[in-house]
């Protein structure tokens, strides 16, 4: 996995569902991004304030385009027997016009980058319908979903929604999107315990709470938030992964609740040690990036760490790497830029981790030459 790049715009336009850009497998970003958004540099979103302006909520804001008429129908060429609904970037404001009953086996339906601020229509869809996308749109509440029982895909990124309700119903449920909204607290999802991805990235939340029927849920993304405490992850039996970048954290001691985690994105909290990471013992990646560490005590234990993005800490002793690290067999990545350790001396920096670390194969952004 190399170092990721993501600015945090939207795509387009994508061909299948959440899995966009199969080359692009970052989960973070200097920024604290939550990179499962999975989306190139090049792209552009239809209501950047919502990305750029946490308290935007200003229909007046949105970027303006051609009006369509009412009475246009943008689906008219489309065959009646179609499984999949697409209209990226169409400036739909009523989904009324779209005359969703002609369809009977839509499995897939895509309003991406639109104006629609109410959902409707979608119970026409509900015999056959799984992944619904409403990203980067106007919608203010979580409704319009009444029936939709075999949905396992739903985002609603990018949206101003406020609280998560309506789709306790949706209990085939396997992935949900709430990135970038104005959602303030986790609730409402007891009976989706098919749920293997949470993102609840860029939103409001302060608590991790009510997660535990969530039993086969692998991966929680809360980058973003007001989150000061990572208790409430105990009881997933399953979570691998736990992006929480941009928040306040301080301790890392309730990790101890989830020892299954192999990858750890921690980037732009407030850790000044790695102290209770110890039980954490099957983790792969781990990114502590953008925080006041000075140690490396506690690694000890991952003998399963493959790579360590610990940039702009204030790592500054060498020895102190090779006592946590050079036994580390499985370590091919390490970050240290911006720490004393680089800054002091930036000339030899590059050969003394090769030095200190010869199992190493990529320093920084940089691949080592055997």
């Amino acid at each position: 996995m190399s170092a990721p790049e993501n600015d945090g715009h939207a795509h387009i336009e994508v061909p299948e569902g959440h899995n966009q850009d199969e080359e692009n497998t970052g989960m973070t970003n200097s920024n604290g991004w939550d990179g499962k958004l999975r989306i190139p540099k090049s792209a552009l979103l239809s209501n950047p304030e919502a990305l750029s302006d946490p308290e935007y909520s200003d229909e007046e804001n949105v970027l303006e385009g051609e009006e369509i008429p009412a009475d246009q129908d943008l689906l008219k060429d489309e065959p009646a027997d179609t499984d999949e609904i697409m209209c990226i970037h169409s400036r739909i404001g009523s989904m009324g016009a779209l005359k969703l009953e002609r369809f009977k086996s839509v499995v897939r339906i895509c309003l991406r980058q639109n104006r629609i601020q109410e959902i409707e229509g979608l119970e026409a869809l509900a015999a056959t319908l799984e992944d619904v996308d409403f990203y980067d749109n106007l919608i203010n509440h979580m409704r319009g979903l009444d029936g939709l029982t075999k949905v396992k895909c739903l985002d609603l990124s990018f949206n101003k929604i406020k609280h998560i309700k309506n789709i306790s119903h949706m209990t085939e449920m396997k992935e949900l999107f709430l990135v970038a909204n104005k959602i303030s607290k986790i609730e409402n999802l007891e009976t989706l315990t098919k749920l293997t991805s949470l993102e609840l990235g860029s939103n409001r939340i302060r608590e991790i709470q009510n997660l535990e029927s969530l039993q086969a849920l692998e991966e929680l993304w809360l980058a973003k938030n007001k989150i000061t405490d990572l208790t409430g992850l105990g009881g997933l039996p399953k979570l691998r992964l736990l992006s929480i970048q941009s928040n306040r954290i301080i301790d890392l001691s309730p990790l101890k609740d989830v020892p299954t985690l192999e990858e750890l994105y921690m980037s732009h909290n407030m850790l000044d040690s790695l102290a209770g990471i110890e039980s954490n013992i099957n983790l792969k990646v781990l990114d502590i990036s953008h925080n006041k560490i000075s140690k490396l005590e506690g690694l000890g234990p991952l003998k399963k760490i493959e790579e360590l993005w610990a940039s702009y800490n204030l790592i500054i002793d060498f020895n102190d790497v090779e006592k946590h690290l050079k036994n580390k067999e499985a370590l091919t990545t390490v970050y240290f830029e911006g720490n004393p350790l680089q800054l002091r001396a930036p000339a030899l920096y590059r050969n003394k981790v090769r030095l200190t670390l010869p199992q190493v194969s990529q320093i920084d952004a940089t691949y080592v030459k055997v």
